[in-house]
């Protein structure tokens, strides 16, 4: 998508025109007696004028295809959004009615609820630019209750943070993806002895953001998924030079480090 030039700029590209026609015009007045007498010299301006006059047209020309094809753009992805706010809806009804079809204080009942809360956060505060991470810390907390009532099997697993900002705002749904990554390569995999440590902390503007979970030997995290792919271009757009993500294997435990450096 062609990006629309800024207002400075056809400015300055309208003033380097404007300055090009009255210098050609002084110089005309000035040296009128003397080029005037030169042969082909009104050839020349004619074609000076020519190509001048068709440089502008083709700018502006390019000026009103790009803001038409932006206007366009703009329009089918408002119509996607508008349709995308089906299915939500559609889908927080019906938890809703399963949620009250279920047995009160049930663990069913509460996974119903974790969901519902997750997918509200996902869908409506991930379009956001910002949040705050009380509200990130909140909808991680709700990930790890919902997947420990999903799988049955003993596992240690801590969360623990450190906040001094708790209004501190970050970009949403930023950690999800390592928490995610070390659910689906560690514990689903592992018969006993499974375990994640979360560790998040804020001071003086700063986030360090650390998990580490152990894995099976023969599956190996070496590879880069979609996510992770995902996750370190939404860094490089937003927290350029601010950030940091490391990651460390060592037998059969996978470490990762992100560091972000607030605005």
């Amino acid at each position: 998508m062609r990006l629309k030039i800024s207002n400075s700029k056809k400015k300055i590209i309208i003033r380097v025109f404007k300055i090009l026609l009255v210098v050609v015009g002084v110089i005309i007045i000035i040296f009128n007696d003397t080029f005037g007498k030169l042969e082909g010299f009104v050839e020349f301006l004619a074609l000076y004028f020519i190509l001048i006059f068709t440089m502008i047209a083709y700018w502006i020309f390019k000026q009103i295809k790009s803001i038409i094809r932006l206007k366009n753009e703009k329009a089918k992805t408002e119509l996607l959004h508008l349709k995308s706010q089906v299915n939500p809806h559609f889908f927080f009804n019906t938890l809703n009615n399963l949620y009250g079809l279920m047995e009160k204080d049930s663990k069913e009942r509460n996974m119903v609820l974790k969901l519902s809360d997750m997918m509200r956060y996902s869908i409506y505060e991930g379009e956001k630019d910002w949040v705050t991470l009380e509200d990130e810390i909140e909808y991680l907390n709700n990930y790890i209750e919902l997947q420990d009532i999903r799988y049955h099997k003993k596992s240690d697993i801590q969360f623990t943070h450190t906040v001094e900002n708790s209004q501190a705002k970050i970009m949403p749904l930023l950690f999800i993806i390592l928490l995610e990554n070390a659910f689906k390569h560690g514990l689903e995999n592992l018969d006993k002895n499974a375990y994640i440590h979360v560790d998040l902390t804020e001071s003086k503007n700063e986030v360090t953001f650390v998990i580490e979970n152990n894995f099976e030997l023969q599956q190996s995290p070496s590879k880069v998924g979609i996510g992770l792919k995902n996750l370190n271009r939404r860094l490089e757009l937003v927290y350029l030079k601010r950030h940091l993500l490391s990651f460390n294997v060592d037998a059969n435990t996978y470490r990762v480090k992100l560091f972000l450096k607030l605005r």
